[in-house]
């Protein structure tokens, strides 16, 4: 058996300013540092064989707090990283959407043919995505794997695991800041979803809610 938790990064600064932050480096907020003290502790007890991470600030930050108690390294990987915004990249999402409404409508409902000017494609991502699961897994039989990375890539991993279908990609939940997925694989490497999205281990006053639908990003949660 081979076992893989996906971890979303913690809260970033471009989560705080509700920014599209695609590639944006941006570095992680004083509420992402008490979660990812939770997120640690959430580890203390699991066996640990390597880790790997976006190499996004955000993401490797988070991997590093459940590799360094563990006296691991962290390996990134390019294909772990967030969708590339492109045009959008770094720029509120109001602004982003507010000034796209035909692009707003496809993140809504068809966010496997978003495609933002100057970035990258949803289906280019789920793509690489699945691509870097696969050589992880290949790479690790046997052993127990971490990888940090982003809110949109796990939500193309996890519809490739669930459903083997991109056009499910809107059924497919977004996770939580610092949300734990478990994917279990036999010999022949065919997956089983343990569990998804669980973010028990943070106490709610630490996980701010935000909705996804482009008509309420940017808005602050009531």
């Amino acid at each position: 058996m081979t076992t893989l938790y996906l971890i979303r990064h913690c809260e970033a600064m471009g989560n705080a300013k509700r920014l599209f932050q695609g590639w944006t480096d941006c570095d992680i907020s004083e509420t992402g540092k008490t979660q990812l003290r939770f997120l640690a502790e959430r580890f203390e007890g699991i066996q640990l064989d390597y880790v790997y991470a976006s190499p996004l600030i955000r993401a490797y930050k988070t991997a590093k707090s459940v590799a360094d108690p563990k006296g691991l390294s962290v390996e990134t990987i390019e294909g772990l990283k967030e969708l590339n915004a492109g045009i959008f990249d770094g720029k509120p999402f109001a602004d982003c959407f507010g000034n796209n409404p035909d692009l707003a409508e496809i993140w809504d409902n068809h966010p496997q043919d978003f495609h933002p000017e100057g970035g990258e494609s949803m289906r280019h991502a789920y793509e690489r995505g699945n691509k870097a699961v696969e050589q992880m897994i290949t790479a690790h039989k046997g052993q127990v794997i971490a990888a940090a990375t982003h809110g949109g890539m796990i939500r193309c991993l996890m519809c490739e695991l669930l459903y083997h279908d991109i056009t499910r990609l809107k059924d497919t939940p977004w996770s939580e800041n610092t949300a734990v997925s478990k994917i279990e694989f036999d010999e022949q490497l065919r997956p089983t979803v343990v569990f998804y999205n669980d973010a028990s281990h943070v106490p709610e006053e630490f996980l701010p809610k935000r909705n996804r639908l482009s008509s309420f990003i940017g808005r602050k949660p009531e």
